[in-house]
Formats: structure tokens, sequence, C-alpha cells
């Protein structure tokens, strides 16, 4: 009886140690090869809420890529604040609590990297151009940038701090042309606005504007646009509550999906 014990016991021993060693094998190494595995992959997926500041040429592409960007990671909320990326670049140099930033062109970014406000590095993620929005039937036959200082031509344009001023004022020079706007926006949606309601009689904007407007303006595209291609950046507010969503957020971006939504906008590749 004694030995039948021990025997019970024995067995006993020897499957706890095989137990063990399976358990130990899924969790450090593979049970079938023996090769260790990265305990790393089975970490959760940053969850929580981020605000992306980001340029208001994104407000349409963004918003869908921050749903889009949600329904793949539950547990994540992504909010936005569009507008120029000036006056952006001015509200996080003022600390206002931004995670992600997204610029319309690298030089508004550089003012934030030499802040030391942004943490890593500041990937390009798509590019874009300048096109003269019209209203519907190009009323005005405006075929070109010259025709935009014809007299008695309503003609607005974004300020120069703007990126899309920036761009305007390179395209100018390109071309030879001087432009007398009525106004300068402090956004590119401003522009658009005042297109589209009929408060001018045309804009210079980007390409993805006409096209995210549709039947609500015309885009005449001008050979000068190609010498003020716009490149947006996008980074990491140094200081964010949750780094590590911002970071998977601004990866998402630059991912086969986000370049997808980005690229049927008419953006164009960084």
């Amino acid at each position: 009886m004694r030995t039948k014990t021990i025997a019970a016991a024995v067995t006993a021993a020897v499957v706890a140690v095989a137990l063990a060693g399976c358990s130990t094998g899924s969790a450090g190494t593979d049970a079938a090869t023996g090769t260790a595995k990265d305990s790393s992959s089975a970490s959760a997926v940053p969850t929580g809420t981020i605000t992306v500041f980001a340029a208001a040429s994104l407000q349409k592409t963004f918003t869908e890529l921050g749903s889009d960007y949600e329904e793949a990671h539950p547990g994540t909320t992504v909010k936005f604040s569009f507008a120029g990326s000036s006056d952006l670049v001015t509200q996080i140099q003022n600390g206002a609590p931004a995670d992600v930033f997204a610029s319309a062109d690298e030089a508004n970014m550089k003012k934030l990297t030499k802040a030391d406000l942004i943490s890593g590095s500041t990937p390009a993620f798509a590019t874009n151009v300048l096109e003269i929005a019209v209203a519907p039937g190009n009323p005005k036959k405006i075929t070109s940038l010259d025709d935009l200082t014809a007299s008695g031509l309503q003609v607005v344009t974004c300020a120069a701090p703007v990126p899309c001023g920036a761009a305007t004022e390179q395209v100018e020079r390109a071309a030879g042309v001087t432009l007398h706007p009525v106004s300068e926006e402090q956004s590119v949606t401003d522009v658009l606005g005042k297109v589209e309601s009929g408060q001018a009689d045309a804009g210079l904007v980007y390409v993805t504007d006409v096209e995210g407007a549709g039947d609500k303006v015309d885009g005449v595209s001008f050979d000068a646009s190609k010498r003020a291609v716009n490149t947006y950046p996008i980074g990491v507010v140094r200081g964010s509550s949750n780094a590590a969503l911002a970071k998977s957020f601004s990866a998402y971006v630059r991912s086969a999906e986000g370049e997808k939504v980005l690229t049927t906008a008419g953006f164009g590749a960084p």
C-alpha cells in the first residue's frame, strides 16, 4: 500500500514538472520549436484620449483617419483642433494641451522642434500644391495665375505666416506675378469659404481643398504651383499626457491605411 502511495506521488510530481515546463514554454519559448517568444507582442494596445492639432487643410482627411483609428483600436478617442499651422504653433508654445501636431509645412514644425516642444522625429506623411478655386462653371474665365491680377477681380489668399500664404508668395515669384488680394486669411479653409459663399471670385487654396469641396467650386491648375510643394510633417508634442497613443496615431497616419485616405483626397506622397 505504501509503495503505491509513493508511486502515485512521484507520478504527480512528474506531471506537475511537465505542466510547469509547458507553461514556461508558452511564456518564454515556443513549446513546438523551442524558440524564444517576444512577450511584448501580447502587450495591450495604448488606450485613452489624445488631442491632435492639425493644419486646416487636413480637416477632412484627419477626421476620417481619426474615426478609422478609433474603430481599429477600441478604447481610444482622437480629438482634433484644426486651424492654420502658424496659429497652432502659437497655441502649443503657449501651453495648449496638444498630443500630436501635424503641420502643412516644415517651417512651422521647425519652430516647435527648435523650442524643444516636439519629442522625437517629425517624419513627412504627405505633400500638397496650390490651385485656383473659382465659382462653379468658372464665370470669370480664369485660366492662369496672371488672370488673378485683372482689375475688379475679387481675389483672396492666405496670410504670409500661414503655409498656404508662404506658398502663394513662392508661386508669385516663380510666375513673375504680383497679386493684390482683397483679404488675407489665417487658414486655407477661410479662403475656400469665401469663394464658396461668393464673397470672392477666386482664391488660392490647395488641390485637396478643391477636391474636398465637391461641386461647390471648380479648380484651375497652373504651372507655377509645382514651384511651391508643401511637405506635411507630423510629431508628438513633448509632455503629451498619452505619448504611447500619440505615437501610435502618428504611425497610423503614415501607414498604408493612412496613405490610402490621403491619396484619395488628392495629397501627394512625401
